[in-house]
């Protein structure tokens, strides 16, 4: 099969930041909801009718992600609209709760599909798991990209994520994915892009440094930040990991946020003219200092490898100022506050590089492989064509033996497309051996 690439809704969504969303459909009939990919969970997650009250907003449910549905406004999922809805229960939503997010799900399995109702391409998985969502901390629903299997305490046999779901049922050449979150601040707006199972070569520059899967399921996109040092401050350049030195991250896209050591918010302060709010616990930015930054434009650049300590082996993505300017409305704040997306951290355990970061940086995962890489995303004017290339299962590929050849750095997208022709090529010579055999 080929890779799916997923459409994204051209909107930008969300009371954290304006993010590239794109569209899902849950039950039968499809409802549609804009969401946000998540690079850590594996389930769905969608807003229900109880996560909007009489005292918020008319357009509640519209600001948190639900499209209209059987032609009128959509108050969340409801679940007694779906025929295939096989409700599992209320469970506490997990996936977040190392950083305090809290909350719980309605649980239960339906048909997911990843693009509108009336989209005839969607790709549409049965018996997906899925979290009916009423606590804002996630404003917006998610849509896993993760591989971990879930468990219930009412069921004694796992479930699979979507992306699994999809491989088994041969939708997708293999357990893998490409995301950048796109930037809305770039050209006239440029969204998100997803692809299942490949990646889109024409959004990134390649580089040849491959990351390995962390051993802890729940932290396997983790990277060693080595350092962050940033031009055109009010402080000139300024390094913001020189007295704490480098550390471990994880790359996650369900929150917008960074979560960085103590010291390094500190001094991100200092050099930013940022303010700590104690009741939100953002830094925010008031309106003169946020004049004076974008005039100063100041450029972020974070060197990643797999050590926390430079070892020679790394790669640099860099950020302008316009990835870190944004925006906390409602419930966050009554009125649109501009805020730095830095968090401090309670212990090392929290250290986590969130959604921001993948507006100027492009994320490939491969499962099979255990490995990943991180590019720098490419903002052209006008973007350039898709180029879409397949990441063929690891049990076809000729080259996974070669640690060079198997992880994805830019060598390895030339041994994956060869690798897919050559697969291809046997497979379809095997075929009609066997066919010959049969007459």
């Amino acid at each position: 099969p080929a890779p799916y690439v997923a459409a994204p809704t051209q909107q930008f969504d969300g009371n954290d930041g304006q993010w590239s969303t794109f569209a899902i459909s849950v039950g039968t009939p499809g409802q549609s909801f804009r969401i946000l990919p998540s690079t850590s969970g594996s389930e769905t997650w969608i807003p229900v009718p109880q996560g909007c009250t009489s005292s918020d907003p008319d357009n509640c449910a519209s600001l948190r992600g639900a499209d209209p549905f059987n032609g009128r406004a959509s108050s969340g999922f409801l679940t007694n609209q779906s025929s295939t809805w096989d409700e599992i229960g209320l469970y506490s939503l997990d996936l977040e709760a190392n950083l305090n997010y809290t909350g719980n799900g309605l649980y239960g399995y339906d048909t997911v599909a990843l693009g509108s109702p009336s989209d005839s391409s969607r790709l549409s998985v049965n018996h997906s798991v899925v979290a009916g969502i009423a606590d804002k901390d996630y404003f917006l629903g998610i849509f896993g990209l993760g591989n971990r299997p879930l468990s219930f305490s009412s069921s004694a046999n796992n479930s699979q994520g979507f992306l699994q779901l999809a491989n088994d049922a041969r939708e997708v050449p293999s357990l893998s994915f490409g995301y950048t979150a796109g930037a809305v601040y770039q050209n006239k707006q440029v969204p998100g892009s997803l692809v299942l199972g490949g990646y889109d070569s024409s959004r990134f520059t390649a580089n040849d440094m491959s990351f390995s899967f962390a051993s802890a399921d729940a932290k396997a996109l983790t990277v060693g930040v080595q350092s962050i040092i940033a031009d055109n401050t009010l402080l000139g350049t300024a390094s913001f990991t020189e007295g704490s030195g480098g550390f471990l991250a994880v790359v996650d896209s369900t929150v917008p946020y960074l979560f960085l050591p103590n010291q390094t918010c500190d001094t991100m302060a200092n050099a930013l003219g940022l303010t700590f709010d104690e009741t939100t616990e953002l830094y925010t930015i008031n309106d003169t200092m946020h004049s004076k930054l974008k005039s100063l434009n100041p450029s972020f650049t974070f060197k990643l490898g797999n050590t926390a300590f430079d070892n020679g082996n790394s790669t640099n993505i860099q950020l302008p100022y316009a990835a870190f300017d944004l925006q906390a409305s409602w419930p966050i704040y009554q009125n649109p506050t501009n805020y730095f997306p830095v968090r401090r951290s309670q212990n090392d355990t929290q250290y986590t590089i969130g959604r921001a970061f993948l507006q100027e940086a492009y994320l490939i995962v491969d499962y099979e492989r255990t490995n990943f890489s991180i590019s720098q995303a490419v903002f052209s004017d006008p973007m350039p064509p898709s180029q879409i290339v397949s990441i063929i299962e690891a049990s076809l590929s000729n080259d996974d033996s070669s640690s060079s050849s198997s992880s994805l750095s830019g060598g390895a997208i030339a041994g994956i497309v060869i690798g897919a022709i050559a697969g291809v090529v046997l497979l379809a010579l095997a075929g009609f051996l066997l066919f010959r055999r049969r007459r």
